[in-house]
Formats: C-alpha cells, sequence, structure tokens
C-alpha cells in the first residue's frame, strides 16, 4: 500500500506515519507540505492512498477534485479537526473517499486507511452524525460526475448488513470478514445512520426489501439463536 502524507503540521505527519508503520504494510512514498507538492509526488509515484488534511495551512480544497480528476485511482482520506457538515459535504463532493478526525482513536484511523484503501467509504461516527444532523445524507450528494458507481452503501457495508440480518454478531462478522470487531462496529453505526432506523430490526427490515436476505432465511436463523 503506497500512501502520501499531507499535512503542513511536522507533528501530525510523523504521528500518522509511525503510527502507519508500527501497525501496517505500508510505504509512505511522500510527504508534502502544500498542494503544490502534493500534486508533484502524485506525478512521480503509483499512490493507492492520501493522507491529507485538506485545511491546513498551505492546502485548501480545490487540490480535491485536481487529484480526482488527474489521478482517478488514488483514494482520499481526510483526516481533519472537526469541521460544519457543509465542509464535509463539499469534501466529499470533491472527492474524499473517507473522512475521520484527527482526535479519533488509532484503531479507527488505521481502520480508514485499510478500508480506504480498498476503494471502501469509512466515516467515523462524528463525521457521519455531523453530516446526518444537516439532514444530508453522503450517498444522495450529487457525485455522478465523479463516479459511476450509484449505490445507497457500499458492498462492504451490504455483507455487513446480510449477516446482521442473519443474525451475526459483531465478532461472528469479524471473523467471517477478516476484519476488527472495533471495525464491523462503525459499520454498524453507520449503517444505521445512512438507513435512518435506530436498532437492528431496521437493518433486517431493510435486508428483506432490497433482496439481501429473504424473510425465510430470517426467521429460520432467528428461531435456531432463540
Amino acid at each position: 500500500m503506497n500512501i502520501v502524507l499531507a499535512d503542513s503540521n511536522d507533528l501530525i505527519r510523523i504521528g500518522i506515519r509511525s503510527i502507519l508503520n508500527a501497525e501496517l504494510a505500508v510505504d509512505i512514498v511522500g510527504e508534502s507540505q502544500n498542494s503544490e507538492a502534493l500534486l508533484e509526488i502524485l506525478s512521480s509515484f503509483d499512490v493507492d492512498v492520501v493522507v491529507i488534511d485538506y485545511t491546513s495551512v498551505g492546502f485548501d480544497i480545490n487540490v480535491l477534485p485536481k487529484i480526482r480528476t488527474f489521478y482517478p485511482e488514488v483514494k482520499l482520506l481526510a483526516i481533519t479537526p472537526e469541521q460544519s457538515a457543509q465542509v464535509l459535504v463539499d469534501a466529499l463532493r470533491s472527492g474524499v473517499t473517507s473522512y475521520v478526525k484527527k482526535d479519533c482513536s488509532i484503531p479507527e484511523i488505521l481502520d480508514a486507511v485499510k478500508e480506504t484503501s480498498k476503494g471502501e467509504k469509512f466515516f467515523c461516527g462524528t463525521i457521519l452524525e455531523t453530516i446526518q444532523s444537516a439532514n444530508l445524507d453522503v450517498d444522495d450528494l450529487d457525485m455522478n460526475s465523479l463516479s459511476c458507481e450509484a449505490v445507497v452503501i457500499s458492498k462492504r457495508e451490504c455483507e455487513i448488513v446480510t449477516f446482521i440480518a442473519e443474525g451475526n454478531t459483531n465478532a461472528q462478522i469479524a471473523e467471517k470478514l477478516f476484519l476488527s470487531s472495533h471495525t464491523v462496529s462503525t459499520h454498524r453505526k453507520n449503517i444505521m445512520a445512512k438507513l435512518g432506523v435506530k436498532n437492528t430490526a431496521g437493518i433486517v427490515m431493510y435486508a428483506i426489501k432490497t433482496n439481501l436476505t429473504s424473510p425465510n432465511k430470517f426467521l429460520f436463523t432467528a428461531a435456531n439463536n432463540a
């Protein structure tokens, strides 16, 4: 996994670099302190993920659509201080794949990097709650010009919805998908927020409605777990 760190704060870059090198099989191919340096790095290396604080000095949000246009294969993971819902939405519309806050836990940041590298969306709970509180839905944003894939929830989330509907616990799902329980828990929270449901029953109803599972299969599983 080739990664570029983009943040004007030396301490932040050192911290993220140390975390990633200690926990993941990554190659940090470059670090940039401003937008111009970042674009130059991207022109010189094959990059999988850019971990970026586009709000830091030397960067601005305009660099995001430039990256998406000229380097569409690169995934963008934004790690910033807390932002307003509108700023978050603007970033998502500009090409950000995933978004977490700088004060998120280390496991959550690691999970965000891993999931983003696979092309999956990943949002920490606080980010998603901020967007939802403004009555916005990350999957209702007008991003057709940026992506030809129009889905309500990601492939990974569909898998998790199916496993939940079939009566699996977070630990069981984590084992089946080779994820941490923490990642599954975060996905579950994101799924509930996206679907506007407050419990597992709501997820089950969605799974049945969208044919991710059948009512008979759910009833059979529920009876076995009773």
